[in-house]
Order: structure tokens, then sequence, then C-alpha cells
């Protein structure tokens, strides 16, 4: 992709997929987008790419496509459904899937596009809508070197690229990317509602755990919405089941056992089962104030 840059299609216009597309626009990448919302199809008009009906357009029309769907169904559907990608995808293409997905999924959708002649990275991604737009995600693919190598100055144009290995190597990293942030926010949780709990000022504990070992990305953006009671949706914590199944997964089957994320996956699930799935994350501090409550 030297010299005059060629077209990037992005299916999926939403919380990720919206900013993606917005951020190689800016970059200046001409961008073939689409999305079954018209409102979301708007925005990418207004942002500067050109909006098309469906994924079979984006694939006439760009050799280099990035999915980003909230999981497996939507994106099979898109490349195999009846105005699929496949309706129209060239020879040579490369198809980049930005969800994230099971790696045994990822793998196979990698050998039947392989099958047609067109490369599949999975490529999930670290960094949520803020990264996105401000072109620092941390963007983990597995697939073929060759094919990495062809999309990468696309990809910088959003973040830090790492090639993990062959088919499916990206979902795993995300896995294990998933499995320290479910568990880091559970403890971010614990470790404010123990502070207010022992009479200390969770605000003053928060920026001193910020000025040692303890300091996170989860302490600081989730920590201040614990504290702020901020649960509007940044990342829903419904969406960490696909990802607490993942990682039960690959443990199941490297015989391995994960009882901190065990303990934080459970946590998870009760946040979600008490009608909590359409929060943000950081709304699992609740779960364990209620536990507080029920202890005393």
């Amino acid at each position: 992709m030297e010299g005059e840059r060629s077209a990037v299609g992005v299916i999926g216009l939403g919380a990720m997929g919206g900013p993606i597309a917005r951020r190689l626009v800016m970059e200046g990448w001409p961008v073939i987008a689409h999305d079954p919302l018209p409102a979301a199809l708007d925005a990418a008009r207004d942002s500067g790419a050109e909006p098309v009906d469906s994924p079979e357009s984006v694939a006439a029309a760009a050799k280099l496509i990035i999915t980003s769907l909230p999981g497996e169904r939507e994106v099979r559907e898109v490349i195999f459904g009846e105005r699929g990608v496949l309706r129209s995808v060239s020879e040579g293409a490369t198809v980049i899937d930005m969800s994230t997905i099971d790696p045994e999924a990822a793998r196979g959708l990698e050998a039947k596009l392989r099958a047609r002649h067109v490369a599949f990275l999975d490529a999930p991604v670290s960094g949520g809508p803020s990264g996105a737009a401000g072109g620092s995600l941390i963007i983990m693919i597995g697939g073929d070197p060759e094919a990495v190598g062809r999309v990468t100055p696309a990809l910088q144009a959003l973040g830090s690229v790492f090639h993990c290995g062959g088919p499916g190597a990206g979902q795993v990293c995300k896995a294990c990317n998933q499995l320290v942030v479910v568990g880091t926010i559970e403890l971010v949780a614990e470790a404010l509602t123990l502070a207010s709990s022992a009479g200390l000022d969770p605000v003053l504990v928060r920026s001193a755990l910020m000025g040692g070992y303890a300091a996170s990305r989860v302490l600081e953006l989730h920590g201040a919405r614990m504290l702020d009671r901020d649960f509007e949706p940044g990342g829903r914590a419904k969406f960490n089941l696909k990802d607490i199944d993942a990682i039960k997964g690959l443990a199941a089957t490297n015989g391995l056992a994960l009882p901190a994320f065990e303990a934080a996956a459970a946590q998870i699930n009760r946040l979600v089962d008490g009608g909590g799935g359409d929060l943000d994350n950081s709304a699992l501090i609740t779960v364990v104030e209620d536990s507080r409550k029920v202890s005393k």
C-alpha cells in the first residue's frame, strides 16, 4: 500500500468502528463505510467517509476491509451473508476483523477465506473508543506475515501493531488482555471499597496508589468512574461475557487453572445477572459494595 493510498473499507460503525473510520479519514485514507443504521452512515458521511449500502458494496470498492462487530455471528453474516463481502471481494484482498471472537472461530474464518484467495487477519484491539479516536489502539494480530506487512501502514494510523503469530493468535492475545483487565477492575473496586470501609478517603487512596506500583490504566480510568459513580457505558459489562467464555475455553484447552480470574468473572456475572449488563465495567464496584452490606 505504498504511494497513493488505496481505499479502506470499514464495516460496523458503532462505538469502535465509527472512531476507526474517522481516524483513518483524518490520517488521509479514503474510507468506504457500511453500517445497517442510517444514523451511523450519516455520521460517517459527515466525517468524510463514503457510505455504501452493504458489505458487498464495501468489498467491491476496497481491497482492505476492516470489520468491527459485536461477535462471531455478525462477522459471519457480514462475510458470508446474502449481500456479504464474499459476493464481490477480489482475489488478493485482505479482511481484518477487529471484533473479539473465539480463536478457533478466527482460524476457521481464515481457512475459508484463504481458499478464496483472500487473506484474513484476526486483529482485536485494546484502548476503547478514545484509543480509536486518538490513534493509540493496541492492535493484536494473528495471521500471515506477508498480509500483515501489506496492511500495517493503514493500521499504524490507528495505533501500535503487534503481530502475535499465526491465525487466531491475535484473539489469544486479546483474551490475555481481557483476563488482566477483568481481574484488575475487580481489584480496583475491592481496594476503593476497602479504603472507604476503613474510614479513609478513597479519592486520596486512589491518588496515592497512582504514584506507586499499583498504578494502571484501569485504576486511572475505571477508578475515577467508580469514585464519580459514572457508570455510563464506555464498555458495557455484558460484553465481558463472551471474553469470559473465551478465556475459560483457552484455559481448559491448555489444562490451566485461573483462580483469580474465576473470582473476578463470577463478579461480572453477578453484575450482569443483577441488571447491570448495560452499565460500564466500573459498575463492578456496586457488586463489591453489596457484598459488604451482606457481610455486616
